[in-house]
């Protein structure tokens, strides 16, 4: 009987903390983010024109249309109006089913090439000095999906954006001001630009 009674013990705890924990609580904090974070708890989807381009979270590629959709070699060529994100490792790019960075070394010869090709592109590009390109142009980040690029990068993007879009530079760093976020709590990291929401506002500008 005693043995019985254990295990009757142990199944009526199972089915009270499975209802508390795995029905009860879920629910409140569910109810909770939805009522008091809603936009964070729901992806921080963007919207424009009433319909959803992307998350403020996720870094996206910003490039041409290909002049041959069915061809599989066709490179995608970066788009001059746009702001341009750092290179991303994540599938074929921002891809977030297969977020990573590219796990190759400081000393792998196949990472030294890809800098150095990147920053040859990049400063062609943007029509800079190859040695001015920052570190974030040619290097992805650990996740390959981070929205930001440090504020040197975004500045050295201005001349050409202006020049594709007709506007003034001033315009350009107003709203490279405008959407930097700050060092984490004030005193880790250091300021970056929200590609993706800099992107956005630039596309609603005109």
């Amino acid at each position: 009987m005693s043995i019985l009674r254990t295990h009757w013990t142990a199944l009526r705890m199972l089915l009270v903390m499975t209802v508390i924990l795995g029905i009860a609580y879920p629910l409140l904090v569910t109810g909770i983010s939805q009522v008091a974070f809603a936009d964070k708890a729901n992806g921080s989807i963007l919207k424009s024109g009433g319909k959803e381009i992307g998350s403020s979270l996720l870094g996206q590629n910003y490039n041409l249309p290909k002049k041959n959709p069915n061809d599989p070699n066709e490179q995608a060529q970066p788009d001059p109006k746009f702001f341009q994100p750092r290179p991303s490792a994540a599938g074929t790019g921002y891809d977030p089913h297969g977020s990573s960075g590219t796990n190759l070394g400081p000393n792998s010869d196949k990472l030294l090439k890809s800098v150095n090709d990147t920053r040859a592109a990049v400063a062609a590009f943007d029509g800079v000095d190859p040695a001015s390109v920052p570190a974030d142009a040619i290097t992805s980040s650990g996740s390959g999906l981070d929205p930001h690029i440090s504020v040197a990068y975004a500045k050295e993007q201005v001349n050409r954006v202006a020049k594709a879009r007709n506007l003034s530079p001033d315009v350009l760093n107003q709203l490279i001001d405008k959407y930097t976020d700050g060092r984490s709590l004030g005193f880790l990291g250091n300021p970056g630009v929200n590609v993706v929401l800099l992107n956005k506002a630039l596309s609603e500008q005109q």
